[in-house]
């Protein structure tokens, strides 16, 4: 316990907390949630995070649609997912309560800003009350704080509007949540200063907001207890905390390095896959090249071309960009040219819900291309998977002459968690050399190895050849309409490809390597399926998880795994693409557990769906 003033505070020692902020589009929720993240990995906690983005771009101020959030879970032991719920949430106004409230258990601490709590913002979103005060909220610890009135009392005396000391008040939460966890406030104090080292004015109103806040927290008497969640036994190392577009930036990057060629990017921006392209665009100094083009079929178009003249050609998107993409994604099938596509998953089809997440493209990048055109495909598991990840394709792209998408989504780009920042004389060398002899040449002669084709760069002597989508004879290059040409061309891609499956890692078993149940998954379900079956296995249950990280080629023994189970379930966020695969694929009557909703899996439904399939049950629970 401490001692503040003339007040004793008990502080309680805790392995995990969830916490979720919620407000307004204009509250900054997301730089609320992710100063608090970045602190917590400063102190050595192990954390996972889900920020949550309104579709609208601005919807009306104090309506449900326009509530941002952003869950975040610190422990101190390894945790691989942002919660299930939250233990304390943060709503700065009434939509934020009305969005929220439900996710939260009864006794969890309920933080609200009873100043937004006016009628008028009431009636916007249907209440009849003011559930601060018609005993509505009797279920939970609730903590009534005027937070805009204490912020704009710590603003006097500054030259600022109004509406700019409005836009401080998160900085009075951040520091509440500071104080009531114990976390210092120096590295976002210093944060304040760096980011609005052109605005003092600025910089000031938010550090004394941020500090009104935490001496909030030490001077108020209605909170009676502080908590400590100790830092985590993480392997050493140097970490950072890290989402997953930025890893996936990265890697980009020190793909291009490791590989000894430039890099280009040419993009159109698609939520979630924007970021990418404004982190690449840093990084000029490593001979990265970034074309924010006019629309999607360009900026694939551009990235074939860069790839032709022997750069390391890649162009990123979401969904509905794969789908205008997908005849110039054609077109490198047809030339064999090293290709990445980085595809950041969203709800659909069309536009859908553009800022949530899903694994709705897995059948699209495999087959949504006229004819039969292969290539490679690689899932992340983590946020920090994507760096690695990154690094994988173009290893793939570059020895095996191919495209290979790299499948990400909206819950890996935005999430965060440690990563272990790797020593760059670690990584492996992935490059691969231009063709420069003359003698021997043939355009399509193939590596008997990975039947890669050579890769010859215009302007090389003697080595000039045709280029484009029609069909090529095997060997010269030249375009041909012969059949059985054609047959034998169709093979070839689709062997390349196939072979691939001798080039990677084995599916690995968590768990027992046989038992009653396996839990199959891929890409964002990796934290919620790996969680639920640690619960599972902690009970005596023969449970146990795998999950792919290429999906294109499957993993060589991924047949031999599958069989050594009673059973199998497949949780995906789509209505049962990689279900129809595996089954059709290893006549496996997998069982599939489906939901589209737009939020990734909580680790207590997984849970409960493998408890009814040990059970006997084979339909899941609508």
């Amino acid at each position: 316990m401490t001692t503040t003033g003339t007040r004793t505070i008990e502080e309680r020692t805790l392995d995990r907390v969830t916490i979720r902020f919620a407000g307004d589009s204009g509250d900054g929720m997301q730089l609320t949630g992710t100063q608090f993240t970045r602190t917590a990995a400063v102190f050595g906690n192990d954390i996972s995070t889900y920020p949550d983005f309104p579709a609208e771009i601005r919807a009306p101020a104090g309506s449900l649609p326009g509530v941002p959030g952003f869950q975040l879970s610190f422990s101190s032991s390894e945790i691989h997912t942002p919660g299930d719920e939250p233990d304390v949430l943060v709503a700065m106004n009434p939509a934020a309560l009305k969005s929220n409230l439900g996710d939260l258990p009864a006794g969890g601490a309920l933080v609200v800003n009873e100043d937004a709590f006016t009628t008028a913002n009431l009636n916007k979103v249907g209440y009849t009350g003011n559930p601060l005060t018609d005993g509505s909220l009797s279920a939970y610890n609730v903590f009534s704080v005027p937070i805009s009135t204490l912020n704009a009392r710590a603003a006097e005396g500054l030259e600022l509007t109004n509406k700019q000391v409005d836009l401080t008040k998160n900085f009075f939460a951040l520091g509440l949540m500071f104080w009531l966890y114990e976390r210092d406030m120096a590295a976002t104090l210093a944060w304040i200063d760096e980011k609005f080292s052109k605005r003092p004015v600025i910089a000031e109103g938010n550090k004394r907001a941020l500090k009104a806040g935490y001496n909030f927290g030490e001077t108020t008497e209605i909170f009676h207890e502080r908590y400590i969640v100790p830092p985590a036994r993480l392997r050493p190392g140097r970490y950072r905390n890290i989402t997953g577009n930025e890893a996936t930036a990265l890697g980009f990057v020190a793909a291009s390095q490791l590989a000894d060629r430039p890099l280009f990017y040419g993009s159109y921006p698609i939520t979630p896959a924007s970021d990418i392209l404004h982190q690449l665009a840093a990084y000029k100094n490593f001979g990265v090249k970034t074309f924010q083009a006019e629309d999607e079929i360009a900026a694939i178009g551009a990235a074939i071309g860069a790839s032709y003249g022997g750069a390391m050609g890649m162009t990123g998107t979401s969904g509905p960009g794969v789908a205008l993409k997908s005849e110039a994604l054609g077109l490198a099938v047809m030339v064999e040219l090293p290709l990445v596509l980085i595809d950041v998953q969203r709800a659909g089809p069309s536009t859908g819900m553009p800022t949530k997440t899903e694994q709705g493209d897995l059948l699209q990048v495999l087959f949504g291309r006229n004819s039969d055109s292969p290539l490679a495909v690689v899932a992340p598991a983590t946020p920090g998977e994507c760096f690695g990840s990154a690094i994988e394709a173009w290893r793939l792209a570059l020895k095996y002459m191919t495209p290979v998408v790299l499948l990400s989504d909206a819950f890996l780009a935005n999430g965060a968690e440690p990563w272990p920042i790797p020593d760059p004389a670690d990584l492996p060398r992935i490059g691969v050399p231009n063709r420069t002899e003359k003698a021997g040449f043939f355009p399509y002669l193939r590596d008997p190895e990975t039947l890669s084709r050579p890769w010859a760069v215009p302007g090389t002597p003697g080595l000039e050849h045709r280029i484009g989508g029609l069909e090529k004879s095997d060997i010269m290059g030249n375009v041909s309409y012969d059949p059985d040409n054609h047959h034998r061309m169709q093979l070839l891609r689709q062997a390349k490809i196939a072979g691939i499956a001798k080039d990677i890692p084995p599916l690995d078993v968590y768990g027992g390597d046989e038992g009653d149940l396996l839990i199959l998954g891929w890409g964002s379900t990796y934290g919620a399926i790996r969680s639920a079956v640690e619960r599972l296995r902690a009970r005596g249950l023969a449970v146990s998880h795998a999950h792919l990280r290429h999906l294109n080629p499957f993993p060589a023994n991924t047949g031999e795994v599958l069989g050594a189970f009673r059973q199998v379930l497949i949780p995906e966020l789509n209505l049962g693409q990689l279900l129809m695969l595996i089954r059709s694929r290893y006549l496996i009557d997998a069982i599939g557990y489906n939901r589209v909703r737009g939020k990734p899996f909580r680790i207590g439904e997984i849970e409960a769906e493998a408890e009814r399939v040990l059970a006997g049950a084979k339909e899941p629970v609508a």
